[in-house]
């Protein structure tokens, strides 16, 4: 059980550090993509 806890604790800093990650390269192409939709108009 304490195996179990320990993995979930380290799953979770790996997803708590890569978040940021996915939000940087989520922002990027959300502003891609509204310069684009701008860009056509």
């Amino acid at each position: 059980m304490q195996h179990i806890q320990s993995g979930y604790r380290g799953l979770s800093l790996l997803f708590g550090l890569n978040m940021d990650r996915v939000l940087y390269f989520a922002a990027i192409a959300g502003a891609l993509m509204a310069g684009a939709f701008i860009g056509s108009l």
